[in-house]
């Protein structure tokens, strides 16, 4: 039986895409830079223009920088750190498509996502928090659960053996979380769900549970319109 294709675009190192895979899809990754990780097929190529036709559903994850709470400080201090916005012009190519798409991002551009779904690790039993929003034309469900109240950081340039308290976005906005950055990049695998991955990969990532969910959802819309 032939699997349905999957385009993961700005696929990094396939955090996404193992979600994808193990869901029921065979997924190609289009990414600008060269990922030597990536687990599945990979197209070294602009996702902003790489051709949309003859697949069955589509994944996006632009570039989060532009949106993140760092960012945001930063730019009210004045500082001009040149990130571009690719998550608006991604939504508005995906606009008019009629197959199943998913788009991601950071908490920071919900006013850009008007997301329809937000996952955190607490939901699927995971040793990271990594809260992200997600914007689709399909309903997508997820399930209820608490916020991991000490997870594992998987940031900055590397493992060390430090803790220390991280502002994070709650449920409500507000709250604020015990969070050590993963000692060893074993552990940041293991947390993340990517034993794959580089300490960069991992970092830029979103955990394959994540996609799972949504995958298996996407494979039951596409079954209907079959």
């Amino acid at each position: 039986m032939t699997r349905p294709l999957l385009l993961d675009l700005f696929c990094g190192a396939g955090g996404a895409a193992k979600g994808y895979h193990d869901a029921g899809f065979d997924v190609i990754g289009v990414d600008i830079e060269p990922q030597p990780h990536y687990p599945y097929t990979f197209v070294q190529a602009d996702a902003m223009t790489y051709p949309l036709d003859g697949i069955d559903a589509i994944h996006a994850s632009p570039p989060c920088q532009f949106f993140t709470q760092m960012r945001a400080s930063w730019r009210a201090q004045g500082v001009n750190d040149g990130y571009v916005d690719l998550l608006t012009p991604t939504i508005e190519r995906f606009a008019s498509l009629t197959i199943p798409w998913v788009i991601e991002n950071v908490v920071g551009a919900g006013s850009v996502m008007g997301a329809t779904l937000a996952l955190h690790g607490g939901m699927f039993g995971l040793g990271v928090h990594r809260p992200r929003l997600f914007r689709s034309n399909v309903l997508i469900l997820a399930p209820a659960a608490p916020i991991k109240r000490k997870p594992i950081g998987v940031y900055d340039r590397g493992p060390r053996k430090v803790t220390h308290f991280r502002t994070r976005l709650n449920g409500n906005g507000k709250g604020r979380s015990e969070m050590r950055i993963a000692r060893t990049l074993e552990e940041a695998q293991q947390v993340m769900g990517m034993e794959w991955g580089d300490w960069h990969g991992v970092k830029e990532a979103i955990p394959p549970a994540y996609t799972r969910l949504i995958g298996e959802q996407l494979m039951a819309a596409i079954a209907v319109v079959a």
